[in-house]
């Protein structure tokens, strides 16, 4: 199958990145290297082409109580121009996605912007459909992944930045919140929300508009190598990686992000999630840190002192910042408190490494 191509697939091949498939995309993974990205959005400030990310619009008298029904958390404690974080989950709780929901602005015709990552366009909004049709809601669901453009500026200039490109201000935005303002004489969507643990904003604009907001950001332009290795320093999941329905089913829980379960609200899954609430899980996402030299990667097995197998490393790297070598993955909880002692098996070899509770590094 042909890969889908962001709007600004050829302007970045003409600044000489290199590229990936990612979600059924083709994403610029790099320009010049990945740990001079990484350390601009640690030091200063970078931008992230991220429109591979999906969009779907939700309107009408029920969309509240259509996106209650599909997401974990409360979408009706979301005011107008709020952002939340949240899960999508299946009837035995286990995680389909993690997702953003943005409750727009009255002015704007669809009531919400719900954003799941990238390839889940398609199966969101026929799951979206499925659950609206099942209660007879009164709402519109309408994939509009490929009219939207979306940008991540992100580091501790971030803000500053910002505030020089927009036409307007965002000095007041508060996070998690969004705003409308001009940027290149183009109407943006402004969310302070990100994916790497610095401060920033994510900036959603009309897809052919996409070229002028995009050079609008003077600063570095990172790909999604440098977006990989900051998440994984912030123990931030990834979907399909650090979860999968078929190949790592996990519930919110086990996952870390227990916090955007509300019990109290009817979403799918709930029953089940309220069970393993009471009961508690028998395996712990957390993180770790290499003792000896390697670099754990996807899929190396974790085994305690005397080689008995714990679990599989999710996600892992040489942390830029650190200069360490770090990783993700799920462990027994009898073995995932900080300070244990386990090994990863590093090409056949295994390698001293010590539990760490995720972040590996603390931002302000």
């Amino acid at each position: 199958m042909a890969r889908r191509k962001p709007p600004l697939r050829e302007l970045h091949d003409s600044r000489g990145a290199t590229f990936t498939e990612f979600g059924g995309w083709d994403m610029p993974v790099q320009f010049e290297s990945i740990v001079d990205e990484h350390r601009a959005v640690r030091e200063s400030v970078g931008i992230f082409d991220v429109s591979h990310m999906s969009e779907i619009e939700v309107a009408g008298p029920d969309a509240t109580a259509l996106l209650q029904r599909l997401t974990t958390n409360d979408v009706t404690r979301l005011r107008p121009r709020d952002a939340q974080y949240t899960t999508v989950t299946d009837a035995e709780g286990i995680m389909l996605d993690d997702a953003m929901v943005y409750r727009l602005s009255p002015d704007r015709a669809a009531s919400y912007l719900f954003v799941p990552n990238a390839g889940h366009d398609a199966e969101m909004t026929e799951r979206l459909e499925a659950l609206r049709d099942d209660r007879d809601l009164d709402a519109t669901v309408r994939n509009a992944t490929e009219e939207w453009a979306m940008f991540a500026v992100q580091g501790p200039d971030a803000l500053d930045l910002t505030e020089d490109v927009v036409e307007g201000s965002i000095r007041d935005l508060s996070r998690f919140s969004t705003t409308t303002v001009g940027v290149a004489g183009v109407d943006c969507l402004v969310a302070r929300t990100g994916y790497t643990g610095e401060d920033g904003v994510e900036v959603l604009c009309p897809w052919d508009d996409a070229e002028a907001v995009y050079e609008a950001f003077d600063c570095t332009p990172c790909g999604l190598g440098a977006r990989d290795t900051l998440r994984t320093e912030m123990g931030f999941l990834l979907s399909g990686q650090d979860f999968d329905p078929d190949d790592n089913p996990r519930n919110p829980y086990e996952a870390g992000v227990g916090f955007t379960v509300r019990l109290d609200t009817e979403f799918v899954g709930r029953d089940a999630l309220e069970g393993v609430d009471a009961e508690g899980v028998e395996e712990r996402f957390t993180g770790l840190r290499l003792l000896d030299r390697g670099v754990p990667r996807h899929g190396y097995e974790i085994t305690d002192p005397d080689g008995e197998r714990l679990g599989t490393v999710t996600s892992g790297t040489m942390s830029p910042t650190l200069s360490e070598p770090i990783a993700l993955g799920y462990l027994p909880v009898e073995h995932a408190e900080p300070g244990t002692r386990v090994r990863v098996v590093v090409r056949g070899e295994p390698k001293r490494a010590t539990v760490v509770a995720p972040p590996f590094l603390t931002r302000e």
